[in-house]
């Protein structure tokens, strides 16, 4: 209670009355400011953190999360190495792959692409592509029937559809008496998958591994053994124990190493993002000092009647601070929701915009998908929330302490 009557002097001043309404426009406007650059600057971090979360997500679902190969680029005795891999706390399922670059014909067209020999069953154990086929089931590749999956794209780029043949084209050739000839393999297309990311989607087949030992020349050898893990964040530390555990002899990665930087581009991005849009919070925030300084101009008679009443300069620091920190907590409580709304709505309101405008604004051959996704992250909401609100009370500081140094006979002198 003692401090009643500067909660209400300092409410009293925000709302709008006679010779009050510009300085109360002005109030309103520092709020909307500052609720419009914490909502953008909370959306932009959302829109960053699941386009972060939809890439890995997609990408898990189609590589592997670990891998493990032996050091000439082939491995012999693969069964060994898999039982040992499952002997691991953490791995879920290992399966064997073959992978070798080849072209693909189809009448006039022809692409390079990946082929990747796979056992189906465990295949369909290790990733979730099998679970992506849009057409057939991953079960058609059988040993010895020359059947090729394709990705979405790839068959679209090829012009072929489930039924047509394709020849495939291994990079080794066969030494015959008119010289090296190439390999060439005629495989049916059995089944199509679309992944979501279209570096796999255009440029990856499947194949069963048996059928490309044979075109490659393997023998029993395999490129390596593709790990599932429980918990595929904590790839790092289970492929280096696993590394420990076989011994040496293996070369192991994970999918934490294939696209380092790619990452690390994208939590950079993120920062960068932050730190950019924040500078339009501290405009809004410190459009602050201007309202309290015109609010403190215009009371100067006010102050000195409340200072010849009995307020000291610690009770008018605090009213006039108290105008400050309504402001900054207003704007903030409004941006953060505006922001969370708009967050967990986006994709809705891109896709409403796009069929209003009749156009498409990711290409998902630049960023591998056609969607725009959004995840909101509790921990930026605050912490952009927290960073706002600390820079709303530092801009009450001066106009705060300027109104507390009012003297009364100056201020009274001409009233």
């Amino acid at each position: 209670m003692r401090r009643a009557y500067e909660w209400m002097i300092a409410t009293r001043y925000l709302r709008s009355a006679h010779r009050r309404g510009f300085v109360s426009f002005v109030s309103t406007m520092s709020v909307l400011g500052l609720m419009l650059g914490i909502a953008v600057l909370i959306v932009v971090l959302s829109v960053m953190n699941g386009f972060e979360r939809e890439l890995r997500t997609r990408m898990l679902s189609v590589t592997a999360h670990a891998t493990l190969m032996g050091l000439d680029g082939g491995l012999a005795d693969w069964r060994t190495a898999r039982d040992a891999a499952l002997r691991q706390p953490g791995v879920v399922a290992a399966a064997p792959y073959v992978e070798e670059q080849a072209m693909l014909a189809h009448g006039t067209h022809v692409l390079g692409t990946m082929v990747r020999g796979v056992l189906p069953e465990e295949e369909r154990q290790t990733t979730g592509l099998a679970q992506r086929l849009t057409a057939g089931s991953i079960d058609d590749l059988t040993p010895g029937a020359y059947h090729i999956i394709l990705g979405a794209a790839l068959a679209s780029s090829l012009g072929t559809h489930v039924g047509d043949t394709v020849v495939l084209i291994a990079p080794e050739g066969t030494a015959t008496p008119a010289g090296i000839e190439p390999r060439m393999r005629r495989f049916l297309v059995t089944g199509i998958f679309r992944s979501g990311m279209y570096e796999f989607d255009s440029a990856l087949a499947l194949v069963h591994m048996s059928d490309a030992e044979r075109i490659y020349g393997l023998g029993q050898k395999v490129t390596g053994v593709r790990l599932a893990l429980a918990d595929p964040l904590r790839a790092p530390s289970t492929v280096k124990r696993l590394a420990y555990a076989l011994g040496g002899g293996f070369y192991v990665s994970d999918w934490t190493r294939k696209d380092v930087n790619f990452f690390r581009s994208i939590e950079l991005t993120k920062s960068m993002m932050f730190v950019i849009l924040l500078m339009t919070v501290a405009v809004a925030a410190f459009n602050i000092i201007a309202t309290l300084v015109m609010i403190v101009k215009e009371k100067q008679s006010d102050i000195a009647i409340l200072r010849t009443l009995g307020a000291g300069p610690r009770n008018v620091l605090v009213t006039f601070g108290l105008q400050g920190v309504l402001i900054g907590l207003a704007g903030t409580v409004l941006g953060a929701a505006l922001g969370v709304l708009i967050g967990h709505n986006v994709e809705a309101l891109v896709h409403a915009l796009e069929h209003a405008l009749r156009t498409h604004f990711l290409d998902p051959r630049v960023y591998n998908m056609g969607d725009l996704p959004a995840y909101v992250e509790w921990l930026d909401v605050l912490k952009v929330c927290g960073v706002a609100f600390i820079l709303c009370a530092l801009a009450t500081i001066y106009p705060a302490w300027r109104a507390s140094r009012t003297a009364p006979a100056e201020a009274l002198r001409h009233d």
